[in-house]
């Protein structure tokens, strides 16, 4: 049985799209623990700071649902603005960001009250979203303009807007908050932003052997604590590619399951879990090894995963 020890014994949450559901695995077993129930086409997902609560955005139900993380119940929601698709807190866990795909705006919202603060306008179908380490900055993309946004979060105004390659769907951080990657599913590459000028300084190209350029995708971004490796997920390439962040090239592709999307690392770090879309189960991934050790079947379309005290930068 493959464990990663009692000291991170928690659980992933991963959304299943058109399940409609939540898998519950277990992190210290690696097997499917519970699935929950929680409102139509489940997508984004982010956990709050003090780990007790996940957030969850119901694109059809214009809606987040929130789950106790120890209960693993729907503890309730609140209404979310039309299509709420990506998630993200504020460091002091006050304020939840949600990207609104059909309205193309990015909403704050009041963790306490529930209540909508305000919202920046952005361009069209917006996704990705990143909160920068210090909270002071947000990056959003839309995916059919073409373009990564960046917010005052305190004052909720747009700073700069980045041109980036064709359908940028993920920003990331990079854990020293001096840049910000951006993949882009059609452009095939990352576009990396430094974060003060706010000007494209590089990008990274893949190409999978024996696969066509069109069908790799760049969409989930997870790069590890001490900022030294990517992990870009490649979508229906089935890969996840294994990027040197100082060097910018990939160094290894990994076989995982069909149509990846997102994926988290586990609290030690060691491993990291993808979700699949096509193939309906996460893949997990020794990450010192660079290898696939595990596939563990969940729920209809697996879109994202969260895991509270995930090894975040």
């Amino acid at each position: 049985m493959l464990t990663v020890g009692p000291a991170f014994a928690t659980d992933a949450f991963v959304s299943n799209e058109k399940g409609n559901t939540i898998s519950v695995i277990s992190v210290e077993s690696m097997m499917l623990k519970k699935t929950i129930s929680v409102g139509q086409r489940p997508r984004g997902l982010v956990v709050s700071p003090d780990q007790k609560t996940v957030y969850v955005a119901l694109g059809d139900a214009d809606k987040v649902a929130m789950i106790d993380v120890k209960a693993q119940e729907v503890t309730g929601d609140f209404d979310a603005g039309r299509d709420p698709e990506r998630l993200d807190i504020s460091p002091d866990g006050k304020t939840l960001y949600v990207t609104n795909e059909d309205s193309n705006t990015l909403t704050f919202f009041g963790i306490e009250s529930k209540e909508r603060l305000g919202g920046a306008r952005l361009g069209v179908e917006p996704e990705g979203l990143a909160v920068s380490p210090d909270g002071k900055v947000i990056v959003a993309t839309t995916e059919t303009t073409g373009m990564a946004h960046f917010i005052d979060a305190d004052r909720r105004k747009i700073l700069a807007n980045v041109l980036v390659d064709a359908r940028p769907r993920m920003a990331a951080f990079t854990p020293d908050g001096k840049e910000v990657w951006v993949s882009a599913e059609i452009g095939g590459t990352i576009c990396i932003i430094d974060a003060e000028t706010r000007k494209i300084v590089d990008r990274v190209r893949f190409e999978v052997p024996g696969l066509r350029a069109e069908n790799v995708q760049p969409v989930g971004i997870n790069i590890s604590r001490d900022g030294k490796l990517a992990f870009v997920s490649l979508g229906p390439a089935n890969r996840v590619a294994v990027v040197d962040v100082k060097t910018r090239q990939p160094i290894k592709y990994l076989l995982v399951g069909q149509r990846v999307w997102h994926a988290a690392f586990t609290p030690d770090g060691k491993f990291l879990l993808t979700a699949n879309g096509v193939s309906n189960d996460v893949s997990v991934i020794d990450v010192a090894a660079l290898k696939v050790v595990k596939s563990i079947q969940v729920g209809e379309s697996p879109w994202e995963l969260v895991i509270p005290g995930e090894a975040k930068p």
